[in-house]
């Protein structure tokens, strides 16, 4: 007669878990810095964009086919649907 035991051996865990585990950490952290220069540079240029155009006349924001109340709209038409 045999017998079979239901219950699970013990997990072992690998001496280099917490070192894999630490390393996933620091990408997850470096990789949230890296996302927000990225928004931040982007953000940076639009208001750059939205600064540049209010500066212009409304004689050439015309000639670009802008109306001064809708600048910021341009800019950011391909972020929002308004």
């Amino acid at each position: 007669m045999t017998y079979q035991s239901t219950a699970h051996p013990a997990h072992s865990v690998s001496p280099f878990e917490g070192l894999r585990r630490a390393g996933a950490g620091l990408r997850r952290f470096f990789a949230g810095i890296g996302h927000g220069i990225m928004v931040g540079s982007t953000a940076h240029r639009r208001f750059e964009q939205v600064q540049g155009l209010q500066a212009k006349s409304d004689e050439e924001l015309s000639a670009m086919g802008i109306k001064r109340d809708d600048i910021v709209h341009h800019v950011f038409k391909d972020l929002y649907y308004i």
